[in-house]
């Protein structure tokens, strides 16, 4: 991973916004971000993959990103990247393919998601939850 000021805020924008939050295996949850930002090669991606579920799992506002000066392709990425309750999950995916940047994150999301060893117990939930990450990954694949 390379680093900048503008990763750098990145970082400590996901540390401050994430403290306190805990994988499903009870794990410090900015580990995941930092997992996906590691597999990025350029800024951007690295940016978006850090602040992924910012939107979504924190009190972080667009009006916040854009006060803190990140790049509109950025923040464009993170809202596409935001699912919405009221969005069909298989509508999202197809939306997230139409962006590359979107599509690049959400993959290395999906893959670290879908992988089972990540959890001490497995259930039948996250069994389901699986299939479904693999489904997405393979629709993101192929389009």
């Amino acid at each position: 991973m390379i680093y900048n000021k503008e990763i750098n805020k990145a970082i400590k924008l996901a540390y401050e916004k994430h403290q306190g939050q805990f994988d499903k295996n009870g794990l410090p949850y900015v580990f995941h971000p930092w997992h996906l930002a590691e597999q990025m090669i350029d800024e951007d991606s690295i940016i978006v993959a850090l602040l992924h579920d910012i939107l979504e799992d924190t009190d972080t506002s667009v009006t916040d990103l854009v006060a803190m000066g990140f790049k509109k392709e950025v923040i464009d990425t993170l809202v596409i990247l935001n699912h919405h309750e009221d969005t069909d999950y298989f509508e999202y995916i197809k939306m997230i393919a139409q962006n590359e940047l979107a599509k690049k994150v959400k993959l290395a999301d999906l893959y670290h998601n879908a992988d089972l060893t990540r959890l001490d117990n497995v259930s039948e939930k996250d069994l389901i939850r699986s299939k479904k990450y693999q489904e997405s990954i393979d629709y993101l694949n192929t389009h």
